[in-house]
């Protein structure tokens, strides 16, 4: 069985990464920084990076709209660290001229962990994913701070100072975590997310 066709939003971050976790899952993995090249996908990952520049670039390579477009149309997406503010409907702590996608009925924080002497790794519970623990690394990470009607969370920081705040979530098709599975050679988040894709 041929897998499904999954891009990796190559605008800023992991995008090498993200496509090696792919081939790794049985997914075909390619780079979308064009609209022709995000309507040939069957999945979007939208990877790490700094949100603001993020999503400025996507205004600029005229992804913005069309993005927007493919994801009320039911268009599964995956989102990690920036990725995940990305497809947030509310970010706090952004600039004015931040764009989001309204892709998940979440309230997120930018930086909420700290700077980037602050990132961290920690094992998380991970919904959906059986065996060990989930190693997490948190560079810069963001956290959900409200959870909307229809929102699965998926993990949740299991001690310290951040102790439950919400650092993983699914709503339908769309997914995203705090974190960066991707370098970690753990590829099981990205499993789960190849088969909500092959799912619809």
């Amino acid at each position: 069985m041929t897998g499904p066709t999954i891009g990796v939003l190559a605008l800023q971050g992991d995008v090498r990464e993200h496509l090696a976790a792919l081939r790794s899952s049985g997914a075909t993995g390619v780079a979308v920084r064009r609209p022709q090249e995000l309507d040939a996908v069957d999945g979007l990952i939208i990877p790490g990076g700094e949100s603001t520049t993020m999503s400025n670039l996507l205004s600029v390579f005229d992804l913005l709209e069309p993005l927007r477009a493919r994801l009320k149309d039911g268009l599964p997406a995956y989102g990690s660290c920036a990725g995940m503010i990305l497809l947030a409907s509310e970010v706090l702590d952004t600039r004015p001229d931040a764009q989001h996608l309204d892709g998940l009925d979440i309230t997120v924080r930018r930086n909420a962990f700290g700077r980037q002497v602050d990132s961290f790794e920690t094992d998380l519970e991970f919904a959906g994913i059986v065996g060990d623990p989930v190693r997490a690394v948190f560079i810069r990470a963001p956290w959900v701070e409200r959870v909307g009607h229809g929102v699965e969370v998926l993990a949740e920081v299991p001690d310290g100072p951040a102790a439950g705040r919400v650092v993983a979530v699914r709503q339908g098709a769309i997914m995203a975590t705090s974190f960066h599975p991707e370098v970690t050679g753990d590829s099981r988040v990205h499993e789960l997310f190849v088969d909500l894709v092959r799912s619809r």
